[in-house]
C-alpha cells in the first residue's frame, strides 16, 4: 500500500471509529487541571468534584471584616461549614475595606495570609491597581451584569442595597427620615457613620449619598464632605463608629448604614431592648454592591475558589435576601423561578432604577474624600 493510501485508509479507520462512538483519533492528551493557585475557574481546576476536594483536603478559610450580622454572612458560613466540613475563620469582623486590603499586602505568601476579601468595588478597583487579587469565573459569572464585575475576573459584585437612617426609636422621639433631617438640632451628639470613609466602604458611601442629597453628583462628592462638616460643626455627629455592638449598647442612636445593616438591627423579636426604626432617605438614594475576590497569595486556593461558588450560587444568593440584601444575580434568578419569594417581599419598596457611579467617577470620589474628609473633620472643608 502506497503512504497515501496508507494515510487516507487510517483516516478512513478513525472516522468509522469515532462514528461508532468507540475511539477517537486525536492524540493531544486533555489539558491538565491547573493547580487551585492558578486556578481560573471550577473546569480549569478539573471541574467541580475536584475542587472540592482539594477545597476539604485543606479544611480551612480565612477573612477579615465579616461580621456574622452583615448581610447574613452567619448564615453562610454556618452553610458553607455544613455542605463542606471547612472552617470558616473571621479576624476583625468589625474591621473595614482598607484593612483587608492592608492585611493581603502586609502578610504576603505568610500562612496568616487572607484567602478571600469583601470589599467596597471603590477599593477592588484598588487592590487591582495594586495586583493583589487572582482571576477566577465563578459557574454563574456569565450572569452577572457586566457593570458589576471586572472583565478579567479579578472581582465580581455579589450583594447590595440602599444607604439608610437608622434610628432608636425608644431614645429619639421622633426619628429623621432625610439627611435634611440630621441637621435639627434635637439630634445633637446622634448621627454615626460606620467609620472613616477614607478606609470604610460602607461610610464612603454615606459621603456620596448626602452629596446627592445636597446638590452633588457621581462628578461631584464635595458636597457631601460640607454636609458632615456642617453636621460636625453643629455638634450632631456622633465619632464612634456604629456597629451592632454600639447599637445594642445605646452608643448608637442614629446610624448612616446600608438598609440591610439597619433592617438586621431592626428585625428583633417582639419585646427585644431595641426598637429600631428605618428609613430610605428619599433626598439622598444610593446604591452599591460589594465585591468578593480571591487574594492571589491565599494560603487556602481551593477553599478560597469554592468560597466564592457558593456564595454566587442559588442556595447562596438567597442566604443574602434572608439577610435583607439584595443579590446580584436578583433579576436572573427571579425569571428562572429560583428566588425565595417570601424573603425578596421582606425587602422595602424604592422607587426608580438604582444608578451607578463608574470607575471614573468612583476613584475621583475616593481621592475626594482621602484629601477632603480630614478637613472636613478638622473645620477646614472647603466653603461653596
Amino acid at each position: 500500500m502506497t503512504a497515501p493510501r496508507a494515510r487516507a485508509a487510517a483516516a478512513l479507520g478513525c472516522f468509522i471509529l469515532a462514528a461508532l462512538g468507540l475511539s477517537s483519533c486525536n492524540n493531544t492528551p486533555p489539558p491538565r487541571p491547573a493547580k487551585p493557585s492558578l486556578a481560573t475557574s471550577a473546569a480549569n481546576a478539573g471541574g467541580m468534584d475536584a475542587l472540592i476536594a482539594a477545597a476539604k483536603r485543606e479544611g480551612t478559610l480565612r477573612a477579615m471584616a465579616l461580621p456574622r450580622d452583615w448581610a447574613n454572612y452567619g448564615g453562610l458560613f454556618d452553610g458553607f461549614e455544613k455542605k463542606y466540613g471547612i472552617t470558616v475563620t473571621v479576624e476583625n469582623a468589625h474591621g473595614h475595606s482598607e484593612d483587608e486590603i492592608d492585611a493581603v499586602k502586609q502578610r504576603g505568601k505568610g500562612p496568616e495570609a487572607l484567602d478571600v476579601l469583601d470589599v467596597g468595588d471603590t477599593f477592588a478597583r484598588s487592590a487591582v491597581r495594586q495586583n493583589l487579587l487572582a482571576p477566577y469565573k465563578v459557574t454563574a459569572y456569565d450572569s452577572i451584569p457586566r457593570s458589576q464585575k471586572d472583565p478579567q475576573a479579578r472581582w465580581s459584585n455579589n450583594y447590595g442595597g440602599y444607604m439608610s437612617i437608622g434610628c432608636n426609636a425608644d431614645r429619639v422621639k421622633r426619628c429623621p427620615q432625610t439627611f435634611a433631617d440630621l441637621l435639627n438640632p434635637r439630634y445633637k451628639g446622634a448621627v454615626a457613620l460606620s467609620g472613616d470613609p477614607t478606609r470604610s466602604g460602607t461610610a464612603f458611601a454615606g459621603v456620596f449619598a448626602a452629596a446627592l442629597a445636597n446638590g452633588g453628583s457621581f462628578d461631584d462628592i464635595q458636597p457631601g464632605l460640607d454636609f458632615f462638616a456642617k453636621l460636625k460643626k453643629r455638634g450632631n455627629f456622633n465619632p464612634v463608629e456604629s456597629n451592632s455592638d454600639t447599637v445594642a449598647s445605646g452608643r448608637t442612636l442614629i446610624g448612616i448604614n446600608w438598609d440591610y445593616i439597619n433592617l438586621g438591627y431592626a428585625d428583633q423579636p417582639r419585646g427585644s431592648a431595641l426598637t429600631w426604626k428605618v428609613s430610605i432617605p428619599f433626598d439622598g438614594t444610593f446604591a452599591q454592591y460589594f465585591a468578593l475576590a480571591v487574594n492571589k497569595n491565599a494560603p487556602h486556593p481551593a477553599a478560597a475558589r469554592l468560597w466564592q461558588e457558593y456564595v454566587f450560587s442559588t442556595a447562596g444568593q438567597n442566604l443574602r435576601l434572608h439577610g435583607f440584601a439584595r443579590p446580584v444575580l436578583m433579576a436572573t434568578m427571579e425569571k428562572d423561578g429560583t428566588l425565595d419569594t417570601t424573603a425578596a417581599a421582606r425587602l422595602p419598596t424604592v422607587e426608580g432604577t438604582p444608578h451607578f457611579p463608574t470607575d471614573e467617577q468612583l476613584e475621583k470620589a475616593r481621592e475626594a474624600v482621602a484629601q477632603g474628609w480630614p478637613k472636613a473633620m478638622s473645620g477646614r472643608a472647603q466653603r461653596r
